[in-house]
C-alpha cells in the first residue's frame, strides 16, 4: 500500500510528514527502553525481513494482490517503538533506492505503514493477550492484531485522501472499496504474522518482546539452597550474544532466500491500493518518482536487474541501516544511564 507522488496536495503531504517525524523521534527516544543485547540485532533482522516479505505479493482475488504491511509483526517481535523505527528504515530504503513510494508521500507512507499500524497492532494484541496467556494465544494474538491492523490503515488512507486528495473521491464508496479488499490483505498478514512469532516462539520466546514472561523460571543453585528467579527478572538479563547467533544468522538466511529466490514468484497483479485507485478513477493523479530511472527502481525491472539480485540488495540495505538505528538508540541509552 505504498501511496505514490502526487495522490495528496502539499498540506496534507507536509502535515503527514510531520507528524512522521514527530513520532519517529518519539519511538527514538522510547526504543531505549526496549533495545538489548537481543533485541538490538533483532531488530535489524526484523526490518530485513519486512523488506524481504513486502516484495511477496500474494493474490487476494481476481487481477488484485496484496503485500504484508509488517508493523504488527514488528511490534509483537520487537516493541512498538521500536517498531515504527524498523518501518521507517524499510520505507526510506524502499522510496530511496527502489523507487517504492513517494518521496513527497513519505511522511504519508510512514504513518499510514509504520505508525497506524502499528498502533492498532499492538493495541489489538495487547487487548487480547491481557485476557488469555500462553504460546496459542500469543499466536491467535498474533493474527487478530495483523489481521485489523491492515483495513485500519486503508480506512485512514481514504479519511486522508478525502481531506487532501488531488482528486475528488466518493468517500463511502473508496471506504468500502478500500476496506473490503485490504480486509482480504490483511488476513494474508494475519498468518504470516501468526506463522513468524509462532516460530520464533518455538525456537527462541525470549526474543519475543509480546510475549514477554513466557520462559521458565530460572533456577540458580547457591551454597545457601536453590534460588529461583522469575520470568520477568529473567527477560531483564541480557542473554549472551553468541546465544543467539544462530538464530539470527538462520534468521538473516531465510530472508535472503525470500528476497533472492521466492520474490520471483510474487504475484505481478496490482496492489489493493493500486485497484482502487484504478476502478475509482484517481490513479492518474499518480507522478513519476524522482528516482524512477535509478537501475534498482522497481526493484531492478528498470535496470535489468533480477528481482531476487536487487531483493538481496534491498536486504543487506535494510539490515544494516535497521542495525545502526537499533544500536544507535541503544548506545544513547547506555550512555544516558
Amino acid at each position: 500500500m505504498h501511496v505514490p507522488d502526487g495522490f495528496f496536495n502539499v498540506a496534507v503531504s507536509v502535515s503527514a510528514g510531520a507528524v512522521a517525524a514527530a513520532g519517529t523521534a518519539v519511538c527514538l527516544r522510547g526504543a531505549r527502553r526496549e533495545l538489548d543485547d537481543r533485541t538490538a540485532p533483532m531488530a535489524g533482522l526484523v526490518a530485513a525481513f519486512i523488506f524481504a516479505v513486502q516484495m511477496l505479493n500474494f493474490p487476494v482475488a481476481a487481477g488484485t494482490s496484496g503485500h504484508l504491511l509488517g508493523g504488527a509483526l514488528a511490534a509483537i517481535l520487537v516493541g512498538p517503538y521500536t517498531a515504527v523505527l524498523c518501518m521507517a528504515v524499510v520505507l526510506l530504503v524502499q522510496g530511496f533506492f527502489f523507487a517504492d513510494g513517494g518521496l513527497t508521500a513519505l511522511g504519508v507512507n510512514i504513518t499510514l505503514m509504520g505508525i497506524v499500524t502499528v498502533l492498532t497492532g499492538w493495541g489489538v494484541f495487547r487487548l487480547i493477550t491481557q485476557s488469555a496467556h500462553g504460546r496459542a494465544a500469543v499466536t491467535a494474538a498474533s493474527f487478530a492484531a495483523a489481521l485489523v491492523s491492515v483495513p485500519a490503515s486503508a480506512l485512514v488512507f481514504t479519511l486522508l485522501f478525502w481531506v487532501g486528495g488531488t482528486a475528488p473521491i466518493e468517500i463511502g464508496t473508496v471506504a468500502a472499496a478500500m476496506g473490503g479488499v485490504h480486509v482480504l490483505i490483511g488476513i494474508g498478514e494475519g498468518l504470516i504474522t501468526a506463522v513468524t512469532v509462532a516460530t520464533v516462539l518455538a525456537a527462541r520466546p525470549d526474543l519475543v518482546y509480546g510475549a514477554r514472561g513466557l520462559a521458565a523460571p530460572l533456577v540458580l543453585r547457591g551454597a545457601d539452597g536453590d534460588v529461583t528467579v522469575t520470568p520477568d527478572t529473567v527477560e531483564r538479563v541480557p542473554a549472551p550474544a553468541g546465544k543467539a547467533r544462530p538464530f539470527l544468522l538462520a534468521g538473516v538466511g531465510l530472508t535472503l532466500v525470500l528476497a533472492g529466490v521466492v520474490s520471483f514468484f510474487a504475484s505481478g497483479d496490482p496492489d489493493g491500493l493500486e485497484r482502487v485507485a484504478e476502478d475509482e478513477g484517481f490513479l492518474a493523479q499518480a507522478t513519476g518518482h524522482a528516482f524512477g530511472s535509478w537501475s534498482l527502481a522497481d526493484y531492478g525491472d528498470v535496470g535489468g536487474i533480477p528481482v531476487g539480485v536487487a531483493g538481496v540488495v534491498g536486504v543487506g540495505i535494510t539490515l544494516v541501516a535497521g542495525g545502526a538505528v537499533a544500536y544507535g538508540a541503544r548506545r544513547r541509552d547506555r550512555e544516558g544511564a
